[in-house]
């Protein structure tokens, strides 16, 4: 029987790291413990090479049998070892073994190891294998884990509060979405798996938490694409006494260190394209950018007409919103390819913003764009009850007019800001859409570890 645990171990990168400032063909004093899955055999003699690997990378063993006995490990099996930081003949860190413990036995043959797991769709089925082949991989996912912590440690040093809001939802709101709908028994109603926290998290402000935020698990019953999952994460904060200038100022700085902590810099390649997100980043306005390329206008006939001479197909938009929507991601956004802030968009795409001060059918929402795909929106929120339950009636007749997908009225909410909501900047940005471009990576699968995928046949 293996034993049940092996204490004491360090990682195999501080091993390699003190292995390295050794001369070749010397070994240093001192024992460290290491443990990991063996991936690499070969054997000279009396001499056995072993490659280990754990999540920090990977080392030499180099395990001369009149020292450590007989070597019985196959490749895939997981082992503890006892021995020294030592470097080979020709250079390479090692450790110098004493010592060999299996601890998990491998019982099913393991993916050809040096091409690697190569199929696609076996990496994403079965991600245990992806992550044990693939360096890339468990790079990936340290890279992304970084991100998030970073990304807590900033909020919370800024004064925010993490808080939890409610996944099952009696209504669903805070995004254009198609929502899952399930039943409980107990209260004997559908409810709604949360397509955004927005609503519940403004509550917050209402009742004086005054800075909040939640990395949660949202869900849309929609289509899947390289930038879309149905089930996804996302990162929404609420501030206080702010508007959507401040809020873009703390995008940057947030984004900004989330790339240093992640990837050591801010420099990175995404979709073939080379992108830098230190600050500060450009700003464009979303009617000047639709004008520049010839498709803004206000009267919703002349709009299709300039989208159809453009061949662009506008035969599932029936209001103007999805018009102007579908011309901005066709004539704008595919544009934009460093960090932009898409700013002041028009009222009817935009439910829960404030107007600007200079045109009342526009509001103070951004979009932030990078290699021409959206990672963030944020407003300065609207916080009088009145106007907001006029919000939801634009939405309706939006609604009513065709576009299955406008905003669902919400009393409730309504009621809550009734009682008075401060000023207060809010944004969201997708953990999954921030980490692809951390990585570099062009799908959203290659970045959720365990992604939907179709039933095979």
């Amino acid at each position: 029987m293996t034993p049940k645990r092996f204490p004491d171990t360090v990682p195999i990168a501080t091993v390699r790291e003190e292995a390295e400032q050794l001369d070749p063909d010397t070994e240093a004093g001192g024992t460290v413990r290491v443990a990991g899955r063996a991936l690499g055999r070969r054997e000279m003699g009396k001499l056995v090479f072993l490659d280990l690997v754990d999540r920090s990378g990977r080392i030499q063993l180099l395990c001369d049998t009149s020292r450590s006995g007989p070597i019985d490990v196959d490749l895939g099996d997981v082992i503890g070892v006892t021995g020294s930081p030592a470097k080979a003949r020709r250079g390479e860190p090692s450790i110098a073994v004493d010592e060999i413990v299996l601890l998990g036995k491998i019982r099913s043959p393991l993916p050809d190891t040096f091409h690697g797991l190569t199929d696609t769709e076996l990496r994403y089925r079965k991600r245990y294998l992806d992550l044990l082949m693939n360096e890339e991989a468990r790079r990936d996912a340290l890279a992304r884990s970084r991100m998030i912590s970073a990304i807590r440690a900033y909020l919370d040093s800024e004064g925010f509060i993490e808080v939890e809001t409610p996944i099952l939802q009696p209504q669903y709101g805070g995004a254009f979405a198609e929502p899952f709908v399930t039943h409980s028994n107990y209260l004997d109603r559908d409810v709604y798996l949360r397509i955004a926290d927005e609503l519940y998290l403004k509550r917050l402000i209402v009742g004086g938490l005054e800075k909040v935020y939640e990395i949660s698990k949202d869900f849309r019953n929609e289509s899947v694409s390289y930038k879309h999952s149905p089930e996804f994460t996302q990162l929404e904060w609420y501030e206080a006494y702010a508007d959507y200038n401040d809020t873009m100022e703390r995008t940057e700085a947030l984004v900004e260190g989330a790339a240093q902590a992640a990837i050591g810099g801010t420099k990175v390649t995404f979709r073939g394209h080379e992108l830098d997100l230190a600050r500060p980043w450009r700003r464009v306005k979303f009617v000047e950018a639709l004008a520049d390329r010839g498709a803004w206008s206000r009267d919703p006939d002349e709009l299709r007409a300039k989208l159809d001479a453009a061949g662009v197909d506008t035969s599932h938009d029936k209001t103007w919103a999805q018009l102007v929507d579908h011309a901005y991601s066709h004539f704008v956004e595919p544009e934009l390819i460093q960090p932009t802030f898409v700013i002041d968009w028009p009222i009817e795409m935009s439910p829960f913003a404030r107007s600007t001060d200079d045109d009342p059918e526009l509001v103070e929402r951004f979009e932030a764009v990078a290699a021409g795909m959206e990672f963030a929106n944020a407003f300065s929120e609207l916080n009088d009850s009145a106007e907001q339950a006029e919000r939801f009636e634009l939405q309706a007749a939006e609604k009513a007019a065709g576009d299955a997908h406008a905003e669902e009225g919400d009393p409730d909410y309504v009621e809550a800001l009734s009682y008075g909501m401060p000023p207060t900047g809010g944004c969201g940005i997708g953990m999954d859409r921030l980490a692809m471009v951390l990585t570099g990576r062009d799908t959203i699968r290659d970045v959720i570890l365990f992604p939907a995928l179709r039933e095979r046949s």
